[in-house]
């Protein structure tokens, strides 16, 4: 006290600031459950919330969980990686990148000093594996293009939304969530278009999608029992499809090695093999961004009637047994016209 009163300060004052330093401690728990209560609504998928919060659990807070965040430093930070770096590179980098961001926040409020433990360049990089180095590339499992008329086939066989669902979804080469969260306010029928809004695309930008004549055939049908604002409703009221519907029927029939998403890649391998469209429109078709930032800049077009005539292209392959296969399809020369019907609806 002799020291404090000597250095002209109040005793008491610090003793409160003193107090209220050891009341504003935090674990790394509690910054992360605010963390995530205060981004979250800015979040595109509220699925991340979960996945937030199971992988911490998971993996981070039996090592870190009830420590004061201000005390966590690099050694937890490997004690939490090094186990599953090298087995499940993939979910520890997204582990890393998770703590590394709840760090930043506790210490933008105070909380810790110093650099962030989780950071990984000129930090972590130094003592484990580059991600790129350990991690194996994995395709989605797709089907040969050459067998998707008797899957599909036997897939009109089998009763109920969800398989219907699934051959939507290989018809437009669309995307899981983006067909189990369409509502009949996006689609069309007589203009044959489903526009997708950007807040529900991968990369943030409207998506208007060509529906073909069996496109336009299932949503009729669908629409006729319609009881929900989803197109593909699911069991509790008011709600899409689950997000392992899909994957689970593919199961279900006896098609484990597959994925929804694969046939993405059945008909972009069925555009490079059996059709001469240009690269760019498969593309624009998967909704996929060009990478060349210079290339990008030319095409601010999403060439829909030319989509258009392709995606019925695709629809006809589809409906067509290999053995009465048309040749492929030649832009300018003997390409697939789209029929009237679809011109009409």
């Amino acid at each position: 006290m002799r020291h404090v009163l000597g250095r002209g300060e109040d005793p008491f004052s610090l003793r409160i600031a003193a107090q209220a330093a050891v009341a504003a401690k935090l674990t790394f728990a509690q910054c992360a459950e605010q963390y995530i209560a205060m981004h979250s609504p800015g979040w595109k998928n509220p699925k991340h919330v979960d996945q937030w919060t199971n992988t911490l659990e998971t993996y981070a807070m039996p090592i870190i969980g009830t420590l004061d965040v201000a005390l966590v430093d690099t050694r937890h930070i490997v004690q939490i990686l090094e186990p599953i770096w090298l087995s499940k590179n993939e979910t520890a980098s997204r582990i890393r990148g998770r703590v590394e961001r709840v760090l930043a926040w506790a210490k933008t409020r105070g909380l810790r000093t110093g650099d962030n433990p989780a950071t990984w360049r000129n930090h972590l990089d130094t003592l484990l594996p580059r991600p790129t180095s350990v991690q194996r590339q994995q395709h989605h499992a797709a089907l040969p293009y050459k067998d998707i008329h008797s899957f599909v086939i036997e897939l009109r066989a089998q009763p109920g939304v969800t398989a219907q669902a699934l051959e939507f979804t290989i018809l437009t080469a669309t995307r899981t969530g983006e067909v189990i969260a369409a509502t009949w306010e996006e689609i069309n029928l007589r203009e044959a278009v489903w526009i997708i809004p950007k807040t529900r695309m991968k990369a943030k930008r409207e998506h208007r999608v060509p529906l073909s004549n069996r496109a336009v055939e299932l949503l009729r049908q669908m629409k006729k029992t319609r009881k929900s604002d989803f197109v593909f409703p699911g069991w509790k009221a008011e709600t899409g499809l689950s997000n392992m519907a899909m994957l689970q029927f593919l199961r279900k029939v006896g098609y484990s090695d597959l994925t929804v998403h694969g046939f993405r890649s059945t008909f972009r391998d069925w555009c490079a093999e059996m059709t001469t469209y240009p690269r760019e429109l498969a593309e624009a078709a998967l909704a996929h961004t060009l990478s060349n930032k210079a290339e990008a800049a030319y095409f601010r077009s999403d060439m829909f009637e030319k989509r258009r005539e392709m995606m019925q292209a695709w629809c006809d392959y589809i409906n067509t047994a290999p053995a009465e296969a048309r040749p492929p399809v030649s832009p300018g020369t003997d390409r697939v016209e789209p029929s009237r019907e679809a011109a009409s609806i």
